[in-house]
């Protein structure tokens, strides 16, 4: 038996158990979509929420998408967050001839706040809804995303719903980054465990969509509770889970697209301001998660390569690192078809890989070090 159980055969025992939480996920999102809840009885009045700071590009088609939200009583505040582009005037275009629309100006930011959750406070403190929805400028919204919403937060008596977006993507530089994030989620996150259990890192929020009741946020601190922290979505999932409420991760790609990043440098440096933090700058967590999904997904190609070039590679680790090659190919493909990004880039995951593991080691050295990220 010891002969046997190599280093790859531990790759290969941990990849089936993420095909094992791939294939649950599957099942969960599958019944988690958004489009797929009936509607309630009762629609409470939601107010939805967008900071803004130099938006012009994507400003008008982020709330035009919201005004025309099939829904019979929503409000929908935009606050300007210091803008040195158009995106003010725009602004006060759309609101001549939409009354659901307020549109507010930031005020100064106080110290010990982010600027986004500053923006975000200010619009819960004149926020009139019983159900809070906030969401990026780069989003558009389908006219049932609301309504679909209001349905899934009720039927799964959530606290808080947050939902995937379809990720949209354009350069090569982001097909090969954007992906990591739900790709990571589907594998690594099992949502039937953490639906039943409070520990609080079995969650993830994500930030362009997230919709609260207003008194489990007014619970659990509201954005004050979060103001120094960068995730603060992922903070105030936690927190909500810390407190026993219920946070529920839905599908919503059918209803809400998302324009992150245009560019590579533009994803790279995105995901490494957040990404420590997201682990809770815990060193030892995030070197473990990173060096071992490293191992695990790059290791067997080296086995491969040294193979060819004619090192002393037993049969054994031979087959066995091709084994864990063909079940990443399988979880790569169908993390890529379940998220609607192009299949053809399974086959370059280990370059995700690698470029994920450079922007982890970025992200906690320019974390530790106080560099601006």
């Amino acid at each position: 038996m010891s002969a046997f159980w190599t280093p790859q055969a531990t790759i290969i025992v941990f990849l089936l158990v993420i095909v094992a939480v791939v294939i649950s996920n599957l099942i969960t999102l599958n019944r988690m979509r958004l489009k797929r809840y009936p509607l309630p009885k009762h629609l409470p009045r939601v107010s939805v929420m967008v900071p803004a700071r130099n938006e012009e590009q994507n400003i008008a088609s982020c709330v035009q998408s919201l005004l025309n939200q099939d829904y019979h009583d929503f409000e929908l505040l935009v606050l300007d967050d210091h803008s040195t582009d158009r995106t003010w005037e725009i602004l006060q275009g759309l609101a001549v001839s939409h009354r659901r629309l307020r549109i507010m100006k930031g005020k100064p930011l106080p110290e010990g706040w982010l600027g986004k959750h500053w923006a975000c406070h200010q619009m819960v403190e004149e926020a009139s809804g019983e159900l809070f929805l906030f969401t990026d400028a780069d989003t558009k919204h389908h006219p049932l995303a609301l309504r679909d919403a209001v349905a899934a937060l009720t039927e799964e008596a959530a606290d808080l719903l947050t939902a995937l977006p379809k990720g949209e993507v354009g350069s090569w530089g982001t097909k090969l980054i954007v992906p990591l994030m739900p790709s990571g989620l589907l594998a690594l996150l099992p949502l039937s465990i953490a639906y039943r259990v409070r520990w609080p890192a079995l969650s993830a929020t994500i930030g362009c969509f997230m919709l609260f009741r207003r008194e489990a946020l007014k619970k659990v601190g509201g954005f004050e509770a979060v103001r120094r922290n960068p995730v603060d979505d992922i903070d105030l999932g936690r927190r909500m889970k810390a407190q026993g409420l219920r946070w529920r991760l839905a599908d919503g790609q059918d209803r809400i697209s998302c324009w992150m990043y245009s560019n590579f440098r533009e994803a790279f440096e995105g995901f490494a301001k957040s990404l420590y933090a997201a682990f809770n700058r815990s060193m030892p967590v995030f070197l473990l998660i990173w060096l071992w999904l490293a191992i695990a997904f790059l290791e067997p190609l080296v086995i491969l390569a040294l193979r060819i070039t004619g090192m002393p590679i037993s049969d054994l680790s031979l087959i066995l690192a091709g084994a864990a090659i063909g079940i990443s190919l399988l979880l790569w493909g169908i993390s890529l078809w379940r998220f609607r990004f192009p299949i053809h880039l399974a086959f370059l995951y280990p370059v995700s890989i690698l470029i994920g593991f450079v922007i982890a080691m970025y992200s906690m050295i320019a974390t530790l070090s106080g560099r601006a990220l």
